[in-house]
Order: C-alpha cells, then sequence, then structure tokens
C-alpha cells in the first residue's frame, strides 16, 4: 500500500529549471515523479544534488516530449528506459517505469510498466524507494520514512533477494548505513551481507572502488567499518594487514580541521609496504592520482615511520613544502598525525604552513650553469642541484647574484677537481 505524506515545498522542486522539465514531461498527460536520493535527501533535510524523475512513458516518447519543448535529449541508458534531459544547463534523470522480469547478477531483464508499486518493489533500501510529485505528495510504500528517521537501513523485501540480484549492494548498505544509519545495523541485511560477502570478488574493481570510496567519504565511516570487520566482510575488500585505529584517529583529525577525504582516508587504512600497496591500487583500478598518494603514504611510512621528517620548525616544514608541494604535504602531515605523539601536536602548525606556501623559484637556470663554466652534460643539474640545496638550507633567503656566486664557485672546485 502506498501511504501519501506532504513534503515542504523545496526549492529544487520550484526552480524554473525544473519547472520547465515538468512541463514538457507532462504535456502528453503521463503523471511524472521525482524519485530517489532527492526526495530521501529532502525528508532528511539534507542538500539535494542529483535530481531524478520517472514516468510511465516509454524513453522514446520522453524523447519526442523533450525535443518538443526545445531540450536536449541524451540517450545515457535508453534500453534501460533512462535519458538525460539537460536544462539551462542542469542534468535530469528521466527513467521510464520497469519491473524486472529476470536478474541476473548485475544485470537485469526489465519491461516497462506504468505501475509505480512495481517500480518502487525493484529498489534496493526503503529509504531510496520514495516517489513524489510535484505538488509535494510523497508516497512511501515500504516504510522508508520511518526508517529514515530511525536511521535503518533496511533493504526492500528480502535482503538475500535483493544481494543475489546485486552482490554491490551489499557495500550500499554499508555505504548508507554510514551516511544514514544508526547503530546496530538492521540484523536481516547484516546477516544476509554476512553470507555473501564471499561474492564481492566477482565485482569490477571500477564499482568496488566508486561504492567504497563514498563509504569513506562519509562523515564518520568507522561504525560501519567496524560491522565489516567484525562480520568477516572487511577482508574481502582489503588486503591485511589494515588499521581502523589510524583511520578512526584520522577522522577524528579531520572533522576538528573541517575536512574529508576519502583516499587520505584509504591512506591511513591500509597498512602495507609500498609494493603491496601499488598492487592493490592496481586492483582496484585506482586512479593515477590516486595510486600516487596511496603510495606516497606507504613510502612516507615506511622510509621513515614519519617522525620529524615534515619538519619540526617553520624553515624545515618549508624545505618540506618546497620538496613535496602543498597538497602532498597536507596529505602526509593529516596521516603523521592519526599516528599520534609529536606529530599530532605538529598538526596545526604544519597545516598553517601548507595553507600559506607559495612555492619559490630558483632565481638560477641551466644557462646560468654554462655562463659560470660547467662543463655540459650531467654535471649542469649536478650544479643546480647543489645551489638548490644550498639555497634551501638558507630558507629560501639567496637571490640571483648570491645564487650566481654559489653557482660560480662551485663550477671552479668542480675546474680545479677536473685539472687535478
Amino acid at each position: 500500500m502506498q501511504h501519501a505524506v506532504p513534503l515542504a515545498p523545496q526549492p529544487w522542486m520550484q526552480s524554473a529549471a525544473t519547472r520547465r522539465l515538468l512541463a514538457a514531461l507532462t504535456a502528453g498527460g503521463a503523471e511524472v515523479r521525482f524519485v530517489g536520493g532527492c526526495v530521501r535527501d529532502a525528508i532528511a533535510g539534507r542538500p539535494v544534488s542529483d535530481i531524478d524523475l520517472a514516468t510511465p512513458d516509454p524513453p522514446d516518447r520522453v524523447v519526442d516530449l523533450l525535443h518538443a519543448a526545445d531540450l536536449h535529449a541524451v540517450p545515457t541508458g535508453i534500453a534501460h528506459g533512462t535519458v538525460t534531459a539537460i536544462v539551462d544547463g542542469h542534468p535530469y534523470e528521466v527513467t521510464t517505469l520497469r519491473h524486472d522480469v529476470e536478474t541476473f547478477g548485475r544485470h537485469a531483464r526489465v519491461a516497462f510498466t506504468d505501475d509505480w508499486q512495481a517500480d518502487a518493489a525493484r529498489r534496493d533500501f526503503t529509504m531510496n524507494a520514495l516517489s513524489c510529485r510535484p505538488d509535494g505528495t510523497v508516497f512511501d510504500p515500504f516504510g522508508g520514512i520511518d526508517d529514515l528517521r530511525a536511521g535503518r537501513v533496511r533493504f526492500v523485501g528480502d535482503a538475500r533477494r535483493r544481494i543475489a540480484e546485486d552482490v554491490l549492494r551489499l557495500l550500499r548498505f554499508f555505504r548508507f548505513h554510514a551516511w544514514y544509519g544508526t547503530p546496530p545495523p538492521d540484523a536481516e541485511g547484516l546477516a544476509a551481507c554476512r553470507e555473501a560477502a564471499p561474492m564481492l570478488g566477482g565485482l569490477s574493481a571500477e564499482r568496488v572502488r566508486r561504492e567504497f570510496l563514498r563509504l569513506l567519504q562519509a562523515p564518520d565511516p568507522i561504525p560501519a567499518l567496524r560491522v565489516m570487520d567484525e562480520a568477516g566482510i572487511l577482508v574481502h575488500l582489503l588486503p591485511q594487514p589494515y588499521c581502523l585505529a589510524r583511520l578512526s584517529a584520522l577522522v577524528d583529525l579531520e572533522r576538528a580541521g573541517g575536512e574529508t577525504d576519502a583516499v587520505r582516508r584509504l591512506a591511513a587504512l591500509v597498512d602495507m609496504a609500498p609494493d603491496a600497496v601499488d598492487a592493490f591500487a592496481h586492483r582496484l583500478r585506482l586512479s593515477n592520482g590516486e595510486r600516487r598518494r596511496l603510495l606516497d603514504a606507504a613510502r612516507f611510512r615506511a622510509a621513515t615511520g614519519g617522525e620529524g621528517a615534515l619538519g619540526d620548525d617553520a624553515a624545515a616544514m618549508r624545505r618540506r613544502l618546497y620538496r613535496d608541494g602543498a597538497e602532498r604535504y597536507r596529505d602526509l602531515a593529516y596521516l603523521d598525525a592519526a599516528e599520534g605523539g609529536e606529530a599530532a601536536r605538529l598538526l596545526a602548525r604544519r597545516l598553517e604552513a601548507a595553507r600559506s606556501w607559495t612555492a619559490p623559484r630558483l632565481p638560477i637556470n641551466g644557462r646560468d650553469a654554462a655562463e659560470a663554466g660547467v662543463t655540459a652534460g650531467p654535471a649542469v643539474g649536478a650544479a643546480l642541484r647543489a645551489v638548490e640545496t644550498w639555497w634551501m638550507e638558507r630558507d629560501f633567503r639567496p637571490d640571483r647574484e648570491a645564487c650566481l656566486a654559489e653557482l660560480r664557485s662551485i663550477a671552479a672546485r668542480g675546474a680545479a677537481a677536473g685539472g687535478g
């Protein structure tokens, strides 16, 4: 039974672009509703980003209606009933109502329908099965509003069946629990996830990466991760060892600094040697930038243990910032502080140093080295690096003339050594 409740007017529902889209989609007489995350987050009092709509009209009819209203239609998933409408530069996903004819893992064979209840029944969680008319009437066929307000992430129907349809829903259960849930997690859902955990290895790395990073991006992912660990699920995602205690410390530090960074959190969680971290990053199909950040953290821990390596005084911090750059330095400062001790007490100063950092440029170059008499080839680079080290040790204060004098001195010593 569909229980209807009112939703107060929302700015995203009443915007000019949304009204224009609704006028286009309802021109043929069909009912159109907002569905999924926008309805859920509006009821939860959270910001709404993506706006999705559903209609009983088939996708080709949706495209015709959009074109008739001079709106751009992108067939992003037309075989499964989804068309992206671009209105005043804003994308909206419009999906035809569907019901599953046959499900097999990630994919399902669907048929279009005009039955709102059947469409809601194929959603993963009760809080995601909500729909809302443009007048603010919300339909809640499975008690999603009560679950949302109670912090209860609950599968629609039988949890085992929902997961068998798509094993990624196992990770989504914990991701939604991290964002919307209140401990303890739903017992039926947790039991189904525990049973299905060995099947996680069959998922594509790209889907696992996306879902796991979304979980880590939650304000506090630690309770959900601890449940996953205790239920024997986390070992199917992460190579051992991993360090929840360090991640917990990092989450607390980030919260104090008003930050949230999923990749940095993953770097805190994994606790392996650099070679193993590199293999893990490749297996999870992390981007090159994400892989580099994990490797930087692993190499930092392996080489120094963190202690004192980022500088204990302002000049030492600036030298490290010059070598690493502000973003890498910030990552390492947070990760170093998560280990505790003096690094935690230095974090605020290190972050301030990174915020105020403007990288200076060495005021000499290869042409200067040649004019100073440095032999062409590798000696030029060696001479410039020597001047750079001298310049850094003096806190970047020597100007061009002083650097040139040091360069000439190095060139003269090299010539004397060669002549000897």
